[in-house]
């Protein structure tokens, strides 16, 4: 297990042969909301990492089929336990959200492990010598217990009553839209639905909207660019109709050299939208000396990655100092709408489209990934929400040994 002197709490619980332990960032009732988190009869546990943005609706469906089942917190992940007593292997497809969880299932000594759809949250799987499977959101934490361990699929969900099956190993895929199936199909179809910009706003600030769903202080990151500061516009605008623990005026929060243009871009942007807005600065120094930390953080010697993600880590370090958890952001946009250079220069329309679709061009997007992940990037629709626990990513550990 992976412990982080930056977060909120720990949590362990052991059945039998299977371990699972929990570090705690707290962002939705911390006071109450402690994991692992269980079913009404203690037997189903779940870890999770992240968060259920339609958590009230699937807890009123599952109180509406049983009205005397008792939820123990106001926690928006304990409803993932209700719901696979309920539904089963079908959990992971139900959720909206950002997600990596893992379920020990004590009634038949199962266990079942989902990653939301397109990875935001990081998770790893590996195998022990001895036959153990383990699970975790750092590959630190399986480097000295597997012989092997990879990236967990996102979409996918990982069932343990299923590993004996040759064809899939225990992975099924449970994201299945159809742009996926256009993709996929011999040959590829590219998208054809018609740009419609109101509904693409529409979509824009919902997404948004239900992801300021937070029970401590947050704000956003604001470079000035068009990103970040539709973002913030978005967020600004809803924040004083939401009572929130910072009141209704957003923080916005900027890093960068001494004189750059981010820091004026910045400034003038939540001027006009009027945030209670942060700067910060750096030496070229304090980047070099940050760089070891960085790496270990993010798990990778990329050094796009790594450049990136330097005045990321200095920022989230000052960020969470001033008592902030999590921030939006604008990371990603450019990765979905096409907003790279090399993005232009695609030979044709199947190509550019396969590019910017996560999961139609598997190395793209595993390279997409990393880069979410390093920045603790949570990633949908454009919009980006840094959960700051230990800087650069979300150190939630949900370990199973098996």
């Amino acid at each position: 297990m992976c412990c982080h002197f930056s977060m909120y709490r720990s949590g362990m619980f052991q059945w039998k042969n299977f371990f699972l332990a929990h570090e705690r960032l707290a962002i939705i009732d911390p006071t109450s909301g402690d994991q692992p988190l269980f079913n009404e009869g203690k037997t189903i546990a779940v870890a999770v990492n992240g968060e259920i943005y339609n958590h009230k609706s699937l807890k009123a469906a599952i109180l509406q089929k049983h009205p005397n089942k008792k939820f123990a917190t106001q926690s928006d992940c304990e409803v993932i336990s209700h719901l696979y007593e309920d539904q089963g292997d079908k959990v992971a497809s139900l959720l909206d959200g950002m997600f990596s969880f893992v379920i020990l299932d004590s009634r038949d000594g199962s266990f079942y492990a989902a990653r939301d759809p397109i990875g935001i949250t990081s998770l790893y799987i590996g195998w022990g010598k001895d036959g153990s499977v383990w699970l975790a959101s750092e590959m630190k934490c399986l480097k000295d217990e597997c012989v092997r361990f990879q990236q967990f699929p996102p979409g996918h969900y990982f069932s343990s009553k299923d590993m004996g099956s040759s064809k899939t190993q225990g992975f099924t895929r449970y994201y299945n839209p159809q742009f996926y199936l256009d993709f996929e199909a011999s040959p590829p179809r590219s998208p054809s639905t018609p740009y419609d910009p109101k509904v693409l706003r529409e979509a824009f600030e919902a997404a948004v909207i239900k992801r300021m769903m937070s029970d401590v202080p947050f704000g956003v990151l604001l470079s000035g660019g068009l990103d970040s500061s539709l973002v913030a516009a978005i967020a600004s605008r809803a924040i004083k109709s939401q009572d929130t623990v910072w009141g209704n005026r957003l923080h916005s929060f900027c890093i960068g050299l001494p004189g750059s243009p981010d820091l004026k871009a910045g400034r003038e942007v939540a001027q006009f939208l009027g945030t209670d807005h942060h700067e910060f600065t750096f030496t070229v120094q304090e980047g070099i000396d940050a760089i070891g930390d960085v790496i270990q953080h993010i798990e990778t010697y990329d050094v796009t990655t790594i450049r990136a993600s330097t005045p990321m880590f200095l920022m989230s370090r000052k960020i969470k100092a001033l008592g902030v958890k999590m921030v939006l952001s604008g990371e990603g946009s450019d990765e979905v709408f096409g907003g790279y250079l090399y993005f232009h220069k695609a030979p044709n329309k199947v190509c550019g489209s396969l590019a910017c679709v996560p999961g139609a061009s598997p190395m793209l997007w595993q390279e997409l990934s990393v880069l979410l992940q390093s920045t603790t990037a949570v990633f949908l629709a454009v919009v980006v929400c840094l959960r700051l626990g230990n800087p650069i990513r979300s150190k939630q550990s949900v370990c199973i040994r098996y």
